[in-house]
């Protein structure tokens, strides 16, 4: 194999998926309808929060990003996957490839920093309520939600930049879609800039996320119990309890199916399955979690709904 391959012209291997001949069609129709679910459920909430007058406040338009964030990531996956699966083919160009990476990547950091203004965004609620018009005013909040995609844009355009400036020496993708991890392994060259940069860019996503999400559930929690009331109580809990659903989800399988990557003893099943989870089950759980169980959301879904059968 030459060692100095021109990553453009090339055409590289994904791991294959290992599905039975009489299983292609079923697992094809189950990935079709889980997609087409997905794209339901995210531009429902997407079509309810910016055609109702009433959701235009700074909670509803932060959880307005989420929906956006998880079709990204969903489109980012499910096209080139379900088309591997119908048609047994795992090969794609180092430029689809390149791009696959930059969409899923962009969609992991816009998850946590979402997340991460959302539970600022709650704690300003119901820790200083009477300061929340000011500090959650349209100016803030514009600057909140601009550097929330600058800061995800910026460190995923980076990151990816480190790694397509390089020649390759090796076609075979070790994982079921492509990432920065699997791209790395490809590269002939000293990849330590990107390797370091990677870390630190994972490390420091992780800490300021961690250190702001607990932060403002220890403090909505202390407010609420200090409170006395039972329903503060109820909305703490359903509060933290939603927002760590999904940040745990994300969190574990994201992050396992990353650093796993850096371990060569690691079943490609178990990278594969944890990463595809981390694709897959936020995108779905999003617009449930967060859309069709808050009540305001909820009621105008259904308003929603009602007038479009009626008008038909």
């Amino acid at each position: 194999m030459d060692s100095n391959m021109s990553i453009y012209s090339t055409v590289l291997t994904l791991e294959p998926l290992d599905i039975s001949p009489s299983n292609i069609l079923p697992v094809f129709m189950f990935g079709t309808l889980t997609y087409c679910a997905i794209l339901f459920f995210n531009m429902t909430l997407l079509l309810t929060i910016a055609l109702n007058q009433k959701l235009h406040k700074p909670m509803y338009i932060l959880l307005f990003n989420m929906p956006i964030n998880d079709i990204v990531g969903a489109s980012a996956f499910f096209p080139q996957m379900l088309f591997s699966i119908l048609s047994q083919n795992r090969s794609i160009t180092y430029s689809a490839c390149y791009v696959q990476a930059f969409l899923v990547h962009l969609y992991g950091s816009g998850t946590l920093v979402i997340l991460t203004a959302m539970a600022y965004d709650r704690y300003i609620a119901i820790c200083c309520p009477l300061k929340y018009n000011t500090m959650m005013s349209p100016n803030n909040l514009l600057k909140i939600i601009t550097t929330v995609w600058t800061i995800a844009f910026i460190t995923i355009s980076l990151l990816l930049a480190l790694t397509y400036r390089q020649e390759i020496c090796s076609t075979k993708i070790l994982d079921t879609f492509c990432n920065n991890p699997s791209l790395m392994k490809l590269i002939c060259g000293d990849i330590r800039l990107t390797n370091y940069y990677g870390l630190s860019l994972t490390a420091l996503h992780q800490s300021i996320t961690l250190f702001v999400m607990f932060f403002t559930y220890i403090q909505i929690l202390i407010t609420c119990v200090s409170k006395r009331q039972s329903d503060a109580k109820s909305k703490a809990i359903q509060t933290c309890g939603t927002h760590l659903v999904v940040f745990l989800c994300v969190e574990f399988s994201g992050l396992f199916a990353l650093i796993s990557h850096r371990f060569n003893n690691v079943s490609q099943h178990l990278r594969g399955a944890f990463g595809a989870s981390a694709m897959i089950f936020p995108p779905f759980l999003n617009p449930l979690i967060y859309g069709f169980k808050t009540k305001e959301i909820r009621q105008n879904i259904t308003v929603f709904f009602r007038k479009k059968i009626f008008q038909s």
